[in-house]
């Protein structure tokens, strides 16, 4: 089995990398050109020169570059293709929200259009979002929630949901949404709001730094584990079938129990070190928000490993770990 990945870089992409591979996939990732080459998550399966180059390729493409998409899907034949990438920080978007809309909308078009013309197409999986719901009007939030995003994200995430839902419909591609609201792992990007979190009550604890500004205390999220995300994105290209599910966890947890759990777990008192600053609140935001996974749960058989409380604490240790590292060198 070949399977195709763009986004392999980032936090899902690396841990759906490894989990392929160990089930004895040949994994192609698809890798922006930079002038830096930013791929620590993927060092330990990059420097393995038992990987790298035997079970895992690397091809450059962008996601606003068709032709290039199109030269290397059609080269790799591949068996599944994972759409992970794009501009994925909903914050950020509200700043570039041109960019966000045509790597996060229009790329998944252009590899949808591809798909389309090729003689056997691979079955596709994109990777949505919970905020495609926006502000929603019902809770918890499943597959039938109507979509209402507030943000340019949102907006760009709930065009290219729809276009996989047509292009399944209407020209019988076996291509789903994984539909996933927030996960996390030690490998979440610093400027999410967990792993700004946990690092922050690392380096404090280490004398590294004094406080933390936030935003709304109150807003709360449905955090799951990345790795358990990944599985279910699995699963769904292994039905008989495609369509979409909601993989969330259904328990939801506000950003003030996110603070008390990351700086107990460091042995601080997470109101001696944190101040609110308005400027971190989003113009526009759910402020609280919870997944119903019920149909991933019954037909895919998807099941959690991970669940808050072991997952911020772990993303607190591999902070804690990587500092001292940095520390004593």
């Amino acid at each position: 089995m070949k399977a195709l990945l763009t986004g392999i870089t980032g936090q899902d992409g690396s841990y759906l990398a490894e989990l392929l591979l160990g089930k004895g996939y040949e994994v192609h990732g698809i890798v922006r050109r930079a002038s830096s080459i930013g791929r620590q998550r993927l060092d330990g399966l990059y420097l393995n020169s038992e990987v790298y180059e035997r079970k895992l390729f690397l091809h450059y493409a962008d996601l606003d570059d068709a032709t290039t998409l199109r030269r290397v899907i059609t080269k790799v034949r591949a068996d599944e293709f994972y759409h992970l990438a794009g501009q994925s920080h909903v914050g950020l978007s509200f700043e570039i929200p041109e960019s966000t809309c045509d790597l996060t909308a229009n790329g998944t078009l252009r590899i949808l259009e591809i798909l389309r013309d090729l003689p056997h197409a691979p079955r596709f999986l994109h990777a949505s979002s919970r905020e495609i719901f926006g502000t929603p009007r019902v809770s918890p939030q499943n597959e039938d929630t109507p979509m209402l995003p507030n943000s340019p994200y949102g907006c760009a995430k709930a065009f290219a949901t729809n276009l996989v839902r047509v292009y399944r419909e209407s020209h019988g591609l076996f291509c789903c949404n994984a539909i996933c609201f927030n996960h996390e792992s030690p490998r979440r990007g610093e400027n999410f709001i967990t792993r700004k979190v946990c690092l922050a009550a690392a380096e404090i604890s280490l004398g590294l730094r004094s406080e933390l500004p936030v935003g709304d205390l109150e807003a709360s999220r449905d955090w799951g584990y990345a790795p358990d995300f990944v599985h279910a994105m699995w699963l769904m290209l292994q039905q008989d079938q495609p369509q979409d599910f909601v993989l969330a966890t259904g328990v939801s947890h506000s950003i003030r129990d996110l603070l008390q759990l990351a700086f107990e777990h460091v042995g601080l008192n997470w109101r001696k070190h944190v101040r609110t600053d308005q400027r971190l609140v989003r113009p526009a935001d759910a402020s609280s928000v919870l997944g119903d996974p019920t149909r991933a749960e019954q037909c895919l058989g998807w099941v959690r490993g991970v669940s808050f409380e072991p997952m911020i604490r772990s993303m607190v240790d591999a902070d804690l770990q990587s500092l001292r590292s940095r520390i004593r060198s």
